[in-house]
């Protein structure tokens, strides 16, 4: 078997890096995870400890069999976000690089495999883990098992399945014991977009503040209605937004409000989930899809190419953090927030009404502002590669044309007033920054 490297075209990158790409460049980063993952499964079951090794190998030769047969079964199983961040962190478990967490469980190779033959409609019988009382089956739910037991068995055929465990049979799909994903879709115009709502796998969003409880279907509806006039909003005028966002994020985990806000997060581990918080309006729920459609864009590339040399200690002020960025997330930020930045320029000349469209003019004005400042501090550490000088070059080109955009007096004082105010919390927090206005906390 020869391997080859997955390769980025110049003027995708350079697409990229504008704030754009489209479906084809992130497919091209979807197609780079595939082969990550495939490597994730591999070393999970070469590392697979004596006890469950066995168990491991056989279920990595159940996927490698349905993988043969039905490839785009096994293609869209391991895109699922939680997929990705169960083999990286079980695989730094195993190599002694992190500690161990009750989910990173080699053995849940096989709830992978029986998620395959589930969907292949393969007949098989798969001895899976159970864990914290529950059988957790990655993209399509998960079953509450009585008892004690570490291991339940799953029996598939015909498309159908049944878990067993301590004498109680639950069916998959149907039983009260069977909690299934769900999803919300929207439409318009003829351009849908559907995602999972994921509240039960204990890989998702690793280090969110997210919800233990499952989302009502109450809060669902809520989230279903809000979403059809967000879809709305990005279909009509940030085209190539609602194609990125249809083409990188598959799932959403709910996540804790706020007392003062909203929250949303993307895992660089989950690539295809977001975190998010119920959302008050239409236009949030669309500029957050944007903003971490962008932190996935930047994570899938980052697989591919570094951008910053390795973390040497430095810390940096960025305007929409309370806490000192290492350079890493410095460029994450300027990166998401030059698509919130561009999402409001579009809005801002729509014919909102008044309190909507300085709320479009300020934020527009803050994030492009802040989010030039931070490019600037980027270009300036020494710390990016040969890629990341272009890559940033490319961003300071697109926030320079937003530069030259006239903004209301009114917005721009707004903009300025939050600004200070969001500095002069940070002082307080972290002691007086440099002079420069994006400043490095610590000498390189």
């Amino acid at each position: 078997m020869r391997l080859t490297p997955h390769m980025l075209p110049k003027e995708v990158f350079a697409e990229l890096a504008s704030g754009g790409g489209g479906r084809d460049a992130v497919g091209r980063l979807w197609a780079a995870q595939d082969s990550k993952r495939l490597l994730l499964l591999r070393g999970v079951r070469d590392l697979a400890p004596e006890d469950v090794a066995a168990r491991v190998r056989r279920a990595y030769d159940l996927l490698a069999d349905i993988q043969e047969a039905a490839p785009e079964v096994t293609r869209a199983l391991l895109r699922y976000p939680t997929v990705g961040s169960w083999g990286l962190r079980t695989l730094q478990a195993l190599a002694g690089e992190a500690p161990p967490a009750a989910w990173q469980d080699p053995a849940a190779m096989a709830s992978l495999a029986a998620v395959a033959a589930i969907r292949a409609g393969r007949t098989a019988t798969v001895e899976v883990p159970v864990l914290d009382g529950a059988v957790v089956l990655p993209s399509l739910g998960r079953a509450v098992v009585p008892g004690e037991a570490r291991t339940a068995v799953v029996r598939t055929g015909d498309g159908e399945a049944e878990i067993s465990v301590g004498g109680v049979t639950v069916r998959v799909g149907d039983d009260p014991s069977w909690e299934g994903l769900r999803r919300i879709r929207a439409e318009h115009r003829g351009v849908a977009v559907e995602f999972v709502v994921d509240d039960v796998d204990p890989g998702r969003m690793p280090g969110a503040q997210r919800t233990e409880e499952r989302l009502s279907e109450t809060d669902l509806r809520r989230w279903a209605m809000i979403l059809q006039p967000a879809w709305e909003i990005l279909v009509e005028r940030h085209p190539l937004a609602a194609e990125e966002i249809d083409a990188v994020v598959t799932v959403l985990t709910p996540l804790i409000e706020p007392d003062h806000g909203t929250a949303s997060a993307t895992s660089k581990l989950a690539l295809g989930n977001i975190g998010i918080s119920m959302q008050p309006d239409p236009h949030s729920f669309a500029v957050t899809l944007a903003h971490e459609s962008q932190h996935a864009k930047l994570s899938g590339l980052l697989d591919l190419i570094p951008l910053t040399e390795p973390d040497h200690g430095g810390r940096y002020y960025a305007p929409w953090r309370n806490d000192p960025r290492p350079l890493g997330g410095l460029l994450q930020g300027a990166y998401a927030h030059l698509g919130i930045a561009a999402f409001w320029e579009v809005e801002r000349h729509e014919p909102h009404p008044e309190e909507l469209l300085l709320r479009a003019h300020t934020e527009f004005t803050l994030w492009r502002d802040g989010t030039e400042a931070v490019i600037r501090t980027l270009r300036a550490s020494g710390r990016l590669t040969r890629e990341g000088e272009l890559f940033t070059a490319e961003m300071a080109d697109t926030v320079a044309a937003m530069g030259e955009k006239n903004v209301p007096a009114e917005a721009a004082r707004r903009a300025r007033r939050s600004a200070g105010w969001h500095l002069a919390g940070w002082r307080e927090r972290n002691g007086e920054p440099p002079s420069h206005p994006v400043p490095s906390l610590t000498d390189s």
